[in-house]
């Protein structure tokens, strides 16, 4: 058995972010528990700047060695808590050498040191982690366990994806066992009797921050290595003891119930901010951390993401100067490299701590370590129960910014509740932003039953391959956070050909539809100044529309929906939810656009990318307007193959009674119908050939760059946006109407377009196209035959009738019209044009 003492010496944390003495001057954080309690803390040179005292609210024990480097309790320079187990982690490295170093697996402990843990990992540079959690994983058999006999939460479980991790290789491969502190020994060396029964190897390595035993625990290391026949050598960064007087246990009760005896918490501050959503788009396949296991290819991915979600979160923060990253409990080293990779990204003064289960007192005093505490629920549906979770040096720190990164599976209601921790956070800082990593599930174990937590991870696994998502500027006029595009970018490729030559293929049976792209229209400038007219028009009618649709959705969808819109024609109308949901109520929605192609279905590359970043619960497809339901029907077909998604469509207009979530049901001219990419981020029709989209390949799309002069995009959502404050109220009465309705569908429009396919003699439905968002895309991509309008049908049609006048289509005006209008196909060429079944013209 052998010994490590201390690194060189660590200068000293900040401390509070209000305090403004020098560095000399700050007062030792253990001064107020030490005079009260007698209690002595001793040891080598930094130990007093590395460990502050507070009172535990714990029978088992009194004080709490609080730490100023770990980012638990205290808020710290983030390279500062990485850079401690970095370097702890060479120094094993060192210890080992290089040949056991990359044999060496490391395991961290719940919940203190799962980022101290994950550091030291990474200072071996090629070790696997795994720390012990207190989160049972339905279908996650438990590799083994153990109890932590002086904490307020025992039980520590091990439940690792890959059981072989825990099991020694047969050439003597090293555990590297990580803690926070080292004082009595019993934990760590529970865990090594439980798990060298188990697996048996020749050599343990215990890690700790400060090893903090009394002078009789001290000679227990080396009998017990003696008992077991292997060899346990301990690496600590300082030494220290700490004496206690007698009946301490029993003072330190009573000075606690006396401290919150006298305390005067009353009601919490009120927010000063609403709570926004960041989104970070992590990397797929990549777990939250070491629950499961974190291998060096994990780190290797994680380590490349880290600048682009670190430069999102630096956006959101604007102009904030002093930053908290705030991680979730055992969610440490997540929120820790983000934070790392924060403080390179921005000039802000950035500290990181997280959330614990830990319930210490807090006495504002310089003396003391716990200078303050937030109070809220737990939010992650523990097994234990709901009970206070805490966040200690927060509250008056003087932060400008909050970043708190939770799990996926902490995403709920509770967090985001009027006394959840956002809202506690919100009362003290002018903003707040919420990160969400997806929670990694591993598949379940060979012939085990398949769950719908199985189900994800098989997405995550088969996502692992696929791209983040294309975001604007660089491919689309979207701000970034509008929408991403679960596109491959084919803007370089040749697809377009000329709208005859295309319906001439189309209608001979060439290709599939989807194979090539039309010219794209580009409108005359009296054209342009009809949409101009149209937008100023609807506006207020379509925010309505919006406003509704979107209420409707956070009723039944619940408050953080995965907007997911139909590209192209259901993304402006995603972006726009997106903004009511953002403007009305704070929220920051991700919204995504995928492709869907009538007679090849949704991509299913994009829904493995959504199953592996979000709950497929929580993604709410989103349309334009819907025609005859053909769109409807499609989705739903393609989603019986993917677990857990719902196939109902919202949409902003439903005039053919397809869908039960609708903004309105009236036929109105929504003006970004009216033109094709120059409102619509200048983003083509989705592309699906062969030739370009691969098996692993999103279905893919061009951007037009060279329209941007064209580009109406930012004009339509602006213009629509103005005005959600003056229908706000017509909104709230609105979706209060349509909750309470019965808005099953009636399917309307389909039983239209069949009679009226029989009544022209057209025999096939597909060239039947009603609606006026419809109608305009037959005159602006097809050969049209005729158009059909409803008689009295006004400004609504004015596009339409100069479309129609421009290429020489005869409008007829018709009685009993469920829709504004309808256009007809040219059937000339034999049917199946645009079926459900549709061909389409091959580039040429």
């Amino acid at each position: 058995m052998g010994e490590h003492g201390a690194a060189p010496e660590l200068g000293r944390p900040h401390e509070h972010l209000r305090e403004e003495e020098a560095v000399d001057d700050v007062e030792w954080s253990g001064n107020w528990v030490a005079g009260r309690l007698g209690v002595e803390l001793a040891g080598d040179g930094e130990i007093r700047e590395l460990l502050g005292l507070a009172l535990r609210r714990n029978p088992k024990r009194a004080h709490l060695l609080v730490s100023n480097v770990l980012g638990k309790h205290v808020p710290q320079r983030p390279s500062v808590v990485h850079g401690v187990g970095y370097e702890l982690g060479e120094r094993v490295r060192h210890l080992l050498g290089e040949s056991e170093a990359r044999r060496a697996v490391v395991l961290g402990y719940a919940e203190t040191a799962t980022g101290l843990g994950h550091a030291v990992a990474d200072g071996l540079g090629v070790a696997p982690y795994l720390h012990s959690t207190r989160r049972p994983v339905a279908g996650v058999a438990r590799a083994g366990g153990f109890e932590e006999a002086h904490s307020h939460a025992t039980s520590h479980l091990l439940l690792p994806e890959d059981p072989g991790l825990l099991s020694a290789t047969g050439d003597g491969s090293p555990l590297v066992l990580v803690d926070d502190e080292f004082s009595t020994g019993n934990t760590v060396l529970n865990t090594i009797r439980d798990l060298h029964a188990r697996y048996p190897r020749d050599r343990y390595v215990i890690v700790a921050l400060v090893d903090m035993r009394s002078e009789a625990d001290q000679g227990r290391l080396a009998g017990f290595a003696e008992e077991i026949g292997a060899r346990v050598d301990l690496v600590a960064r300082a030494r220290g003891t700490v004496r206690l007087p007698d009946g301490v246990l029993e003072k330190g009760r009573g000075l606690v119930a006396a401290q919150e005896a006298a305390a005067t918490e009353g009601e919490p501050p009120a927010p000063r901010c609403a709570p926004a959503r960041v989104t970070l788009d992590w990397p797929a396949g990549v777990p939250d951390g070491g629950r499961h296991g974190f291998t060096p290819v994990h780190r290797a991915a994680l380590e490349a993401a880290l600048p682009a979600m670190a430069g999102r979160i630096a956006d959101a923060l604007g102009d904030a100067r002093t930053v908290l990253v705030l991680g979730f409990e055992e969610l440490m080293y997540a929120p820790l490299r983000l934070a790392t990779a924060l403080e390179e990204a921005t000039t802000a003064e950035v500290r990181y701590s997280t959330t614990t289960r830990s319930p210490v007192l807090a006495v504002d005093d310089p003396g003391y370590a716990i200078r303050s505490r937030l109070v809220f629920p737990a939010h992650d549906d523990p097994a234990d129960g709901p009970g206070d979770r805490y966040a200690y040096n927060v509250a008056g720190a003087g932060f400008d910014a909050a970043v708190a990164v939770v799990d996926s599976t902490a995403d709920t209601p509770a967090l985001h509740a009027p006394d959840g921790l956002l809202a506690r956070l919100a009362a003290h800082t002018d903003r707040v932003l919420l990160a969400v990593v997806p929670s990694y599930v591993p598949p379940p174990a060979p012939g085990a039953g398949s769950s719908p937590a199985s189900h994800r991870t098989s997405h995550r696994q088969e996502a692992a391959m696929l791209p983040d998502p294309l975001r604007g500027p660089a491919f689309s006029s979207y701000a970034a956070d509008d929408v991403g595009w679960l596109l491959q970018d084919l803007s370089d490729a040749p697809l377009e050909a000329p709208t005859e030559e295309r319906e001439e293929a189309i209608q001979s049976g060439g290709a599939h539809y989807a194979e090539s792209l039309p010219v794209e229209y580009q409108p005359s400038p009296q054209y342009q100044a009809l949409f101009r007219a149209a937008l100023d028009t609807s506006a207020a009618r379509i925010a309505r529309a919006v406003g509704t649709v979107t209420e409707t959705v956070l009723a039944e969808r619940g408050p953080r929906p995965v907007l997911v819109s139909l590209a192209r024609a259901g993304t402006p109308v995603g972006v726009l939810m997106r903004r009511w949901a953002q403007h009305r109520h704070g929220l920051d929605l991700p919204h995504y656009a995928v492709s869907i192609v009538r007679g090849r279905g949704i991509d299913a590359n994009a829904l493995r990318w959504l199953a592996a970043h979000h709950d497929p619960a929580d993604v709410v497809f989103v349309d334009g307007w819907t025609g005859k339901g053909a769109i409807t029907r499609e989705l739903a077909a393609a989603l019986e193959e993917f677990e857990g998604f719902d196939p109902e469509i919202a949409v902003l207009a439903d005039p053919g009674g397809c869908v039960r979530t609708y903004g309105t049901r009236e036929d109105f001219l929504i003006p970004s119908a009216c033109l094709n990419s120059t409102v619509s981020g200048l983003i083509s029709r989705t592309v699906l050939r062969s030739d370009l989209v691969g098996p692993h390949d999103f279905h893919g799309g061009k951007f037009y760059r060279e329209l941007a002069d064209s580009d109406v995009s930012g004009l339509f959502l602006d213009t629509v946006a103005a005005r959600f404050d003056e229908v706000a109220d017509a909104v709230d009465a609105e979706a209060k109407t349509l909750l309470a309705a019965d808005r099953a569908p009636t399917w309307e429009g389909w039983a239209a377009v069949e009679r009226i396919s029989e009544e022209y003699g057209i025999h096939d439905v597909n060239l039947v196209k009603p609606g006026v968002g419809e109608t305009t895309r037959v005159l602006l991509r097809r050969v049209p035959w005729k158009i059909l309008a409803k008689r009295g049908a006004g400004a609504d049609l004015d596009h339409v009738r100069l479309l129609a006048g421009q290429r020489g289509v005869p409008v007829e005006e018709v009685e009993e019209l469920p829709y504004s209008c309808v256009g007809l196909i040219h059937p000339k060429y034999t049917r199946g044009a645009t079926g459900a079944d549709g061909t389409a013209v091959t580039a040429k």
